[in-house]
């Protein structure tokens, strides 16, 4: 396994792939929290150089780390489920959206379980996710975004990645299935952070 991501890393540099990838830390699909991500990761398609994709953790079981620290011999995670492909994805891009709704003042279950377990495997194969670009984009009814932003960049932070700035936080506000569209201010703090990303990795690649 430590040969896979070491392969992934280093195809996406001989190759100069631009990926940016979107996880969806919702358990709903096509709710407020994808549909600000996907916001962001629009702002791609007018560079011809940068590919997308959205990944839903929804219907996908993701187990919370267990700190047993197997990762650190083995160099992989060894609970058997569905985090591997989406790590192996992570590694293989060159910036990294996480968005997630707030579930009583914090990232979902899911969401806080990716990260932990990517962030062991991480640093266990000479942190991999080292100077790649990202941020977190979260969406709540009412109250938490801060926090729950907050709880998400400390992992973008101490994996040593490169989080760009937007007009604002991303955050955003919305329950009900859509209700998000009519935050004009976090959609557009969304978008801008998307160009903020492709302006980064470009100069980082030239």
């Amino acid at each position: 396994m430590p040969v896979t991501y070491l392969t992934l890393t280093i195809v996406g540099v001989m190759y100069g792939m631009n990926k940016i990838i979107g996880i969806i830390g919702s358990p709903r699909v096509d709710g407020n929290t994808e549909y600000l991500v996907k916001a962001a990761l629009s702002e791609t398609k007018k560079e011809n150089e940068f590919e997308t994709e959205i990944i839903r953790l929804a219907g996908k079981k993701i187990n919370p780390c267990t700190a047993c620290l197997a990762c650190k011999d083995e160099r992989r995670c060894i609970i058997e489920d569905d985090f591997d492909p989406i790590f192996e994805k992570m590694v293989a891009a060159d910036g990294i959206v996480i968005g997630s709704p707030v579930y009583f003042g914090s990232a979902t279950p899911e969401t806080k379980s990716l990260i932990d377990r990517a962030g062991y495997v991480s640093l266990y194969n000479g942190r991999l996710f080292e100077n790649k670009v990202g941020g977190p984009i979260v969406v709540a009814r009412r109250a938490g975004q801060n926090f729950t932003f907050a709880q998400l960049l400390f992992f973008f932070l101490h994996q040593g990645m490169i989080v760009p700035g937007s007009t604002y936080w991303n955050i955003a506000f919305g329950r009900e299935k859509d209700e998000v569209k009519e935050d004009e201010e976090g959609i557009k703090t969304a978008r801008n952070f998307g160009k903020k990303m492709i302006w980064v990795i470009e100069k980082l690649k030239a």
